[in-house]
């Protein structure tokens, strides 16, 4: 072999442990393409089509987490992304969240005279995005990842061309995206010139092999590691990186932002989870405090400001910065044993909420779809007056889905924040655990305006004139099954529990 086609060999590819993302991207051609060349499909058809995508990604998890019980984890692509569980269970979220999220859209788009195969073909291309940052072993690959799944959610959340608050979302989330996309890769820069190399194994390689006896003071390192976790923090919209996330939130179309608050939520908290755990180890002394204040200001802020709110999407906006908090709790945990592969009892409590959370936030944002009605105008909190009365199961699906963001035993919800709690008190963090529990109380309020809007307030005059409440047949699939979950999980833990890696 010459020197030159030595040069030119590329690295050896398992083309079968990239099926999930081959899946997504075949699925995402496809549906552009022939949805280009073709005339409009039947009506529910784009949507099938991506669940059926979405179930074939998650079947193919399913194979390779029963690989990986055989064959033990591995790297991938030249040690570029990692196949492990973290990385599979991140690949059963997106694909469930793709597959719920698609069949809430079918009857919003329709609704709004905007059905085609677009925002569909986006969905699968932010799904990418979402599992290359969460399986990525490589800073540049993380932000190769980052930057697929923020462009496609930047075009979704401007993708309602006849609402203005859509294009201002969209453009809102573009500049600070980029913002924070810049820092994050700044922060790779000085990580590289601190290590050598952009490789988690091989930045903890480089500072096994340093001389220095005292690392902890090599600014630029710190640095790289701050402006990281600041890239990052945005992405998974903890405070004070929250700024986007109201605003965006309630301009997005409402199906856009059920997939926002899921998938590029749980994508960032693995990645973050990953690059802290398996590439910083050797800083957790000084990110530690950084990231049990960050925990600390997103669990007390998002609380706080959800029950000042009177549109409801604000208020998840700011519940799900709530909920970035609790995971901050169990990243926290984490942390406190570095250097090890991705395993205890902190990095097991994030990934369940990680999948919890989608579930109880794709249905809530599901309810909000089918009351927002045409042009998501009826999104404040008395749109839900008399729900309760006029679509008595929906209401009993919101409340359900509600007291599981609460915490109310019995849910999946109370799982979630259980084992978050419990992680944190297992490393001695009493402190954080009891600021989690004070927030969950706080936010209870919250969600309990939204049930007494729906069961006790009584309609007025003028809400006969509004749009009736419509609930397609697809969307109320989805929503039944993320109550169905909810209930599950919360009766039955161990259904989930048992299959964490």
């Amino acid at each position: 072999m010459t020197p030159l086609l030595a040069a030119l060999q590329g690295p050896t590819v398992d083309w079968f442990s990239l099926s999930p993302l081959l899946v997504l991207l075949g699925g995402a051609l496809f549906l552009l393409m022939v949805g280009a060349l073709t005339p409009a499909w039947p009506k529910g058809l784009y949507a099938l089509f991506t669940v059926a995508v979405s179930v074939a990604t998650f079947v193919l998890g399913v194979v390779l987490w029963h690989q990986i019980d055989r064959e033990g984890p591995s790297t991938l692509v030249g040690n570029a992304l990692q196949l492990d569980k973290p990385t599979v269970w991140l690949v059963f979220i997106v694909a469930g969240a793709l597959a719920v999220t698609s069949l809430l859209t079918d009857g919003y788009l329709r609704r709004e005279g905007l059905d085609g195969p677009e925002v569909y073909g986006l969905y699968l291309l932010a799904a990418i995005g979402g599992i290359v940052m969460g399986s990525a072993n490589d800073l540049v690959v993380l932000f190769l990842g980052l930057e697929i799944l923020s462009i496609a959610l930047y075009v979704l959340a401007a993708s309602h061309r006849r609402r203005a608050s859509s294009q201002e979302s969209g453009m809102k989330y573009f500049v600070l995206g980029s913002f924070s996309s810049a820092i994050f890769l700044y922060g790779v820069a000085l990580l590289y010139g601190g290590s050598g190399s952009t490789n988690y194994a091989e930045i903890v390689a480089a500072f096994n092999q340093a001389i220095e006896l005292d690392r902890s003071h090599d600014a630029l390192v710190l640095a790289g590691v701050a402006l990281v976790v600041v890239g990052l923090s945005f992405k998974a919209a903890a405070v004070p990186f929250h700024f986007w996330t109201p605003d965006v939130y309630q301009g997005a179309p409402t199906p856009v932002t059920a997939f926002m608050s899921s998938v590029a939520k749980a994508a960032a908290f693995v990645a973050m989870l990953r690059v802290l755990v398996e590439a910083l180890g050797h800083w957790s002394d000084d990110y530690q405090p950084v990231i049990w204040v960050v925990g600390v200001l997103t669990l007390l802020v998002g609380s706080a400001m959800a029950v000042v709110q009177t549109d409801v999407k604000r208020m998840l906006a700011f519940s799900s910065i709530s909920h970035a908090g609790f995971i901050l709790v169990g990243i926290e945990a984490a942390v406190h044993t570095p250097g090890a592969p991705m395993a205890g009892d902190g990095v097991n409590a994030v990934l369940l909420y990680t999948a919890i959370y989608a579930v109880m936030t794709l249905g809530t944002f599901g309810v909000v779809t089918a009351v927002s009605r045409t042009g998501d105008a009826a999104t404040d909190i008395s749109a839900f007056r008399g729900l309760g009365r006029n679509r008595t199961w929906l209401a009993i699906g919101m409340t359900i889905l509600l007291l599981a963001q609460a915490g109310v035993p019995l849910t999946a919800g109370f799982v979630a924040k259980f084992g978050v709690i419990t992680a944190a008190v297992d490393v001695e963090s009493y402190v954080i655990a009891v600021i989690a529990m004070l927030a969950a109380v706080i936010a209870a309020y919250l969600y309990l305006r939204i049930m007494v809007s729906m069961w006790v307030t009584d309609p007025e005059a003028s809400d006969e004139a509004r749009e009736p409440v419509r609930v397609p047949a697809l969307l109320g699939i989805a929503v039944t099954l993320t109550v169905a979950f909810t209930l599950a999980v919360g009766l039955y833990p161990g259904l989930l529990l048992d299959a964490l890696p």
